[in-house]
C-alpha cells in the first residue's frame, strides 16, 4: 500500500456522483461541518435530462420527494412530477444549499492508500480521507445478444435512449421487457396510436389507487417502505427483482397490459430467440398475466387488512376481474410480415463500478456493504436500490441513508483529529 501524495488536492471527503444521492450526502456533510467535494462527471441530475422519454413522470407521489432539508413544496403533493420539473427540483436543491459540487469532472479511478484514498479524475488528481460513491447502480444498458440477429433495416434503441413515438420510423414497433419503463414506453407508443407488440416477462403490477387513496400512501402507513432488506422476505435477493408496473401519467393510473391487449396491443410471452425476421416467444403470457394481477391483488389484500386493524373508515372497493384473457398463444411474430420497422428493448441495466480499485466486490460485481458502510474503512456506497431499505435508491428514502453515513463519516472524521 502507498502512502497519500501530497500534491493532490485533498478533502476529508469526496462524493462521486451529483445526483440526488450525492447532493443528498453533501447536504448532510456540510450540515455537520465536514470538508468535502462532490464531482460529477456530466451536469447535475444528468441520468433524468439525457436517458428518460419526453413524457417521462415519477411513479410515485411528490410528496416523496423529500430529500434532507428540501421536501417538495410546490401547488401538487400528491401530482407526479415530469422530467423537467423533477431536473428543477434536483438543480435547486444543490442552490439551496451551495453545494460544492464540480461538473464536468470524470472520475477514472478510486483507490486505496494509506491514510485514505487518491481519486484520479479528468480534472486532475485529488486524495480523501473518505470516499462516497453515489453514481447509482444502472450504469450499462442491457441488450441480448440476440439482438446482433435482427435484420438491419430494423431500428434498435435501448429504453434509455426511447424519446418520443415520432423518433421511430413508421410502422408498428415491437417492445421487449415489461417493466416499468417497457409497459410506459409501450403506452406511450399506443397512446399516439402506433401498433405496438409487446413481449411481457415476470415484472409484478400495483394498483395506483385502492380505497380512497394512492396504494402508495396506505403503503407508507403500514411501514412497507422501513423494512430493511435483512427483514424483506426475499432478503437481499429483492435487489435484483423488477419494480411494480404503474404509471403517474395523467395524474396516475393503473397499467394493465389486459385492457391494452382489448384496445388492440399485440401481447406476447417472453423473449426466446430472433431467427431473421422470425421472432421466437415462450408460451407463458397467461402466466406473466396472472402472476401480475395476483401481486396486484395480494397488496389489496394486504391494504384490506391494514384497514380492518385499525378501523380505518375507506370506501370499499371491488375485487378485480381480469378483463381479458389470451386465447391460443402465439409464440412466433414475423417482423418483416407484421411491417414492424423498430424493437425498443426495456431490459434494464447492468452495474460498472470498474472505476473503484478497491476488492470489496462479489462474483456479481455487487460491493460487500451494510447500509453504504463497506469493509474498507471509509469507502461507502449511497442511492443503490435497497441499499437498506424500498426507498434508498429513491427521493423518498436516499435522504436517511445519507444521515446514517453522515454521522458515520463524522464520527470517523472526529476521531481522526
Amino acid at each position: 500500500m502507498t502512502h497519500i501524495s501530497k500534491m493532490r488536492e485533498h478533502h476529508d471527503v469526496i462524493v462521486v456522483g451529483g445526483s440526488q444521492a450525492g447532493l443528498s450526502a453533501s447536504h448532510c456533510l456540510a450540515a455537520r461541518g465536514i470538508d468535502h467535494v462532490v464531482l460529477e462527471a456530466n451536469r447535475i441530475g444528468h441520468a433524468w435530462r439525457t436517458q428518460r422519454w419526453d413524457s417521462f413522470c415519477l411513479v410515485t407521489p411528490n410528496w416523496q420527494c423529500r430529500l434532507p432539508g428540501f421536501a417538495y413544496a410546490g401547488a401538487d403533493p400528491d401530482g407526479f412530477m415530469v422530467r423537467e420539473e423533477i431536473v428543477a427540483y434536483i438543480r435547486d436543491y444543490a442552490k439551496s444549499f451551495a453545494a460544492p459540487v464540480r461538473e464536468g469532472v470524470r472520475v477514472t479511478s478510486v483507490r486505496s492508500v494509506a491514510g485514505g484514498f487518491e481519486v484520479d479524475t479528468s480534472a486532475g488528481d485529488f486524495t480523501a480521507g473518505s470516499v462516497v460513491i453515489a453514481i447509482g447502480g444502472y450504469h450499462v444498458a442491457r441488450l441480448p445478444a440476440l439482438a446482433e440477429r435482427v435484420p438491419a433495416d430494423i431500428v434498435q434503441i435501448h429504453s434509455s435512449g426511447y424519446k418520443n413515438p415520432e423518433q421511430l420510423p413508421p410502422g408498428e414497433i415491437l417492445v421487449v421487457g415489461t417493466g416499468q419503463s417497457g409497459c410506459q414506453i409501450a403506452e406511450d407508443l399506443h397512446i399516439a396510436g402506433r401498433r405496438v407488440h409487446l413481449c411481457t416477462g415476470s415484472a409484478p403490477r400495483v394498483a395506483r389507487r385502492y380505497r380512497g387513496r394512492d396504494v402508495v400512501a396506505w403503503l407508507e402507513d403500514m411501514g412497507h417502505y422501513d423494512m430493511p432488506v435483512e427483514e424483506h422476505p426475499l432478503g437481499a435477493s429483492v435487489r435484483a427483482k423488477s419494480n411494480h408496473y404503474v404509471t403517474g401519467r395523467g395524474g396516475g393510473r393503473d397499467i394493465d397490459l389486459r385492457v391494452f391487449a382489448l384496445q388492440g396491443m399485440r401481447l406476447y410471452g417472453r423473449l426466446l430467440d430472433i431467427d431473421g425476421s422470425i421472432v421466437v416467444t415462450a408460451p407463458d403470457l397467461a402466466r406473466n398475466l396472472d402472476g401480475a394481477d395476483e401481486t396486484f391483488m395480494k397488496i389489496n389484500a394486504s391494504i384490506d387488512t391494514y384497514i380492518e386493524a385499525h378501523g380505518i373508515d375507506a370506501p370499499a372497493e371491488a375485487p378485480y376481474v381480469p378483463p381479458w384473457s389470451p386465447g391460443a398463444v402465439a409464440t412466433t411474430l414475423d417482423l418483416a410480415a407484421q411491417n414492424i420497422s423498430a424493437i425498443v428493448w426495456s431490459m434494464g441495466f447492468r452495474s460498472d463500478f470498474s472505476i473503484i480499485d478497491v476488492p470489496i466486490f462479489d462474483e456479481r460485481g455487487y460491493p460487500s456493504h451494510r447500509r453504504g458502510v463497506t469493509p474498507v474503512d471509509g469507502l461507502y456506497f449511497l442511492g443503490l436500490p435497497w441499499l437498506h431499505n424500498w426507498g434508498s435508491g429513491r427521493f423518498a428514502g436516499v435522504g436517511h441513508d445519507a444521515e446514517f453515513l453522515a454521522d458515520h463519516i463524522c464520527t470517523k472524521v472526529l476521531h481522526a483529529v
